[in-house]
């Protein structure tokens, strides 16, 4: 596990280090009929559209206490959307509050604001898609925090998660450069981490199943996540359970996991 309370580096200069969170999430639903899918299109531009995701990332920014300098963002047609926004550093942190904001512990909910931030970027891109035969949509996020500092972007996590309830979460945390102590040693990390479950909450991992691929000796740590249960009713767009028969409902459920699981091991699994 990941020290709370760690002993601070006495650094010369500014910390040099720059840490990026990037992550995938994907939910998927079935719309039987190109009129369904056509209007789940529209759904996700409605719920995903600039606007939204500019909220969000302006949260993000309030949670890790980010000054906003400018947003970038666009609704591209026939569908999908991308927000830019960079950010600047707060005043310098009093060393109780940088080692309480450094440690491995899950990160807020939407509702929370506890951490700060150096300098960032903050960026989401959206991907929605459709099959053309067999009803199954999927839509994509990808969402990159990005600092210079000695915060790590981790804090973000379950804000976004939670922010974006979603089927399959793909994550990568990586730490490139370097900064110097006051002796002139060099130092690649600045916090101890060895998995990014350690950052996520209680909640989140007694929801999904993980796993973890990480290369501890170039600070590269990478986490897949999927939901273990699902309520069909949510996953059907256009019609409801009650609109098909039995069959056809087990049917669309193997539909579903095998969508899922292509997308959590990274491969095509063949027909059902």
């Amino acid at each position: 596990m990941v020290e709370r309370h760690q002993k601070q580096i006495r650094l010369h200069g500014f910390n040099n280090l720059t840490k990026t969170l990037s992550f995938n999430i994907y939910d998927i639903c079935y719309a039987r009929s190109p009129a369904h899918r056509e209007e789940y299109l529209a759904y996700i531009d409605e719920e995903y559209n600039a606007d939204r995701l500019t909220n969000i990332l302006t949260n993000v920014a309030d949670i890790i206490g980010a000054n906003i300098l400018n947003v970038a963002r666009q609704d591209y047609d026939p569908q999908g959307a991308s927000v830019t926004i960079l950010v600047s550093e707060e005043p310098v942190l009093s060393e109780e509050k940088i080692s309480a904001s450094t440690s491995a512990r899950p990160g807020p909910y939407p509702e929370d604001v506890v951490a700060h931030l150096d300098k960032s970027h903050l960026t989401v891109h959206t991907y929605p898609e459709s099959h053309p035969d067999n009803g199954i949509s999927t839509f994509r996020a990808d969402i990159d925090v990005s600092t210079c500092g000695r915060i790590s972007p981790l804090k973000a996590l379950n804000y976004l998660i939670h922010s974006l309830e979603s089927d399959i979460v793909i994550m990568d945390y990586r730490v490139r450069g370097f900064t110097r102590d006051v002796k002139g040693k060099k130092h690649f990390i600045d916090h101890k981490i060895n998995s990014i479950q350690n950052f996520l909450s209680p909640e989140t991992k007694r929801n999904y199943s993980m796993m973890d691929v990480n290369v501890y000796q170039e600070n590269i740590f990478h986490t897949k996540m999927m939901l273990k249960d699902f309520d069909l009713d949510n996953y059907l767009f256009g019609l409801g359970k009650n609109d098909y028969f039995e069959k056809d409902l087990k049917q669309i459920e193997a539909q579903l996991r095998k969508e899922m699981k292509e997308i959590y091991y990274g491969r095509n699994t063949g027909s059902l």
